[in-house]
């Protein structure tokens, strides 16, 4: 069994614009990061495959050190 890294880093990611209006690929984007509503907040592990979302629709979220 492969042993886990329990001091990982994460981020605090806030959905701040609507994904109505957006191209698909950035409404899926805010999906796979859990987010669902405008205001809301999730905290997720900082990963280069969550920089890429977060990069990729930048302008739809505000990102904070968790």
């Amino acid at each position: 069994m492969a042993k886990q890294n329990t001091d990982h880093k994460s981020v605090r990611v806030t959905l701040v614009k609507s994904v109505y209006g957006q191209l698909h690929r950035h409404r899926a984007t805010a999906r796979g990061l859990g987010l669902r509503r405008m205001n809301q907040t999730v905290v997720v592990a900082d990963t280069p495959e969550v920089r890429g979302m977060l990069n990729a629709s930048r302008h739809l979220f505000r990102v904070e050190e968790a």
